[in-house]
């Protein structure tokens, strides 16, 4: 992970420390536990369970750490009202004159069947730093697509 801060929700910041204490009380202590009943069936050079068991707790390791350095380079945003589109915000726009409303995230809260898009997505990048009213185009895989900003908060 690079050393720099990113953008998050409250929310989002704190969902990962949620995410942080159950995997600290209580997936932890449960892949310690299999790993030392699985050591207790014998022989470790053909036991399944406990290669499985390691292979676990490898990832609830590399998961806490992961998300300890996630949480100390977080930068919450404020939910506040912007003139222009800010990460947090809620934009409706009208796409090639279909009318759609994204929230503007970070990527670990992207949830796009809750309109949830990143800043770093191609739209989310287009968004950023534009205001009611403002008019652009995306240049998209399938053709431009035209935009025009209706609405933020």
């Amino acid at each position: 992970m690079s050393n720099q801060n990113y953008l998050i929700s409250k929310e989002g910041l704190d969902r990962l420390k949620n995410e942080l204490v159950i995997l600290k009380t209580e997936k932890r202590p449960a892949v310690i536990e299999r790993i030392q009943s699985a050591r207790a069936l014998g022989d470790l050079s053909e036991n399944s369970e406990y290669d499985d068991a390691r292979n676990e707790q490898s990832f609830v390791e590399g998961r806490i750490k992961q998300l300890d350095e996630m949480i100390k380079k977080a930068r919450v945003v404020a939910n506040g009202i912007s003139s222009a589109v800010i990460v947090g915000s809620q934009v409706e726009a009208d796409f090639n004159k279909n009318k759609k409303i994204f929230q503007i995230v970070s990527a670990n809260e992207v949830d796009p069947l809750k309109g949830k898009i990143s800043n770093d997505s191609p739209i989310g990048k287009a968004l950023i730093g534009k205001k009611v009213g403002d008019t652009f185009e995306i240049n998209a895989p399938a053709g431009n697509i035209s935009v025009k900003i209706t609405k933020i908060s």
